[in-house]
């Protein structure tokens, strides 16, 4: 029986539920927890989400489609699948450059994001422990020094979560990833409605709302619609490879701009509720400005559960509700290479598993030892490869991929859905996103844009 995806060798989803947990899991990472609430926060609040929203709609939405669109066409790997389509089209199977480039940018994201993965672990048994109950911010800053300073507990962490990370995706499509997902994903959801409930009760909600949602045009510049830009692409998980992926695995009935729509509304709404599930205690249990990345992660936040009644445990719950987001992240970026191992070597599932997962682990071995290493590869594929691959899919299927096929490809699509989409991913997409490419390479090296100031 070829199940709900139709080709039993390529693999398939078993639901559509399975596919739209897979794909949320997907989007949803640490990002949604430590860089989209405070950034909202800095921006203007309201105005930034606002204008976060229609970047969601504006740019990452069309992306997403194409990508789904490319993968569900040709049910190969992501290099395989562009380079089946650009055939279909009858243009240059070169390409399949744009599914090398999301490939690469996904891999090296794993190397180092699987470090911080392996940190938020190392957190979840020091919440649970109660190693930090009662101790002051300084205490807590000094406990984060000093588990970076760890390289051997550091690498423990990261091939713990490596280990789990390979054994689900060896176990293939259904029996592996959508079956995790259709877990961890409700479990997710629940556990993230209870702690901002939590936040609620012991914290202080008032502050966050107002700091998250209170409107300050003033806050506003074209700075602030730029980072709002560039929060929409990398949030939403696009550039990477991994939708073309997945796309592979659905069946022609499945309705993919409705698809599109939940995964990018499920991710734009766990980014929103993070910031309501984090805030409160940072703004009720501590004197620390909020700010975001790992300053925010591992420093605030555990100064904030330090000093709660029963912190120890809330935030055992929420760092392993953190690793839950990671973990989700990271099975679809290894899935992305594992197909292409699958299809172009003999490994088969475990084999390439096993095989790209190791050689992810050493780099990520490099990583922990190295912070200006890990710092390159997150350079090289935030500012480079991720925002070029998505740049390539939109001038890939605005462009090269007639009008035909690709309605061909979108046939649940409306007329009306259908000409926006083809119009946002010819033009408003491919500038917007180039415009994330010169920005990152420009704060790479220093150089001012006078047109983005302020």
């Amino acid at each position: 029986m070829a199940g709900f995806g139709g080709s039993a060798s390529s693999g398939t989803w078993g639901t559509r539920f399975g596919f739209l947990m897979a794909a949320i899991g997907s989007s949803v990472g640490l990002g949604n927890f430590w860089r989209f609430p405070y950034t909202a926060g800095e921006n203007g609040g309201a105005a930034f989400v606002l204008i976060y929203l229609v970047c969601v709609v504006l740019i990452a939405f069309p992306i997403l489609i194409a990508e789904l669109s490319v993968g569900r066409h040709a049910r190969r790997s992501a290099v395989g699948s562009v380079r089946k389509m650009a055939f279909d089209a009858g243009s240059s199977e070169m390409w399949s450059i744009a599914g090398w480039v999301g490939m690469a940018g996904g891999v090296m994201i794993l190397c180092f994001y699987s470090v911080v993965a392996g940190w938020v672990a190392a957190y979840v048994w020091k919440m649970f422990t109660g190693s930090l109950v009662g101790a002051d911010a300084q205490t807590v800053s000094d406990a984060f020094s000093a588990l970076l300073a760890d390289t051997g507990a550091v690498i423990g962490w990261h091939s713990l979560f490596m280990v789990v990370t390979i054994g689900i995706v060896s176990l293939g499509v259904t029996k592996g990833i959508e079956k995790a997902v259709t877990i961890l994903m409700p479990l997710f959801f629940l556990m993230l409605v209870g702690m901002v409930v939590y936040a609620g009760i012991a914290g202080d909600m008032g502050a966050a709302v107002t700091y998250l949602f209170a409107v300050d045009f003033s806050e506003v510049t074209p700075a602030t619609v730029l980072a709002a830009l560039g929060q929409a692409f990398f949030s939403i998980g696009v550039g990477s490879a991994i939708m073309i992926t997945y796309g592979s695995y659905l069946p022609k009935s499945d309705n993919l701009p409705q698809s599109a729509t939940i995964i990018a509304g499920a991710d734009t709404m766990v980014a929103i509720i993070a910031g309501l599930a984090i805030f409160p205690f940072v703004f009720a249990f501590t004197a620390l400005d909020p700010n975001a990345g790992p300053a925010l992660f591992f420093q605030a936040l555990p100064a904030a559960f330090a000093q709660m009644p029963g912190g120890q445990y809330v935030g055992a719950a929420f760092f392993a509700l953190a690793f839950i987001a990671a973990l989700t992240s990271s099975i679809s970026l290894l899935q992305v290479i594992v197909a292409f191992g699958e299809e172009h070597t003999d490994f088969g599932k475990l084999g390439s598993a096993l095989f790209f997962g190791a050689i992810i682990w050493l780099v990520g071995v490099g990583a922990a030892y190295s912070g200006d290493f890990f710092d390159l590869l997150d350079l090289i594929s935030g500012r480079i490869l991720l925002p070029l691959g998505g740049l390539l899919i939109a001038v890939f299927t605005g462009w090269v991929v007639s009008r035909a096929l690709m309605q061909k490809e979108l046939p649940q699509a409306g007329q009306a859905m259908f000409n926006y989409w083809r119009f946002a991913i010819r033009y408003p997409v491919p500038i917007a996103v180039a415009a994330i490419i010169v920005a990152g390479l420009a704060t790479t090296f220093g150089v001012d844009l006078p047109f983005i100031g302020g």
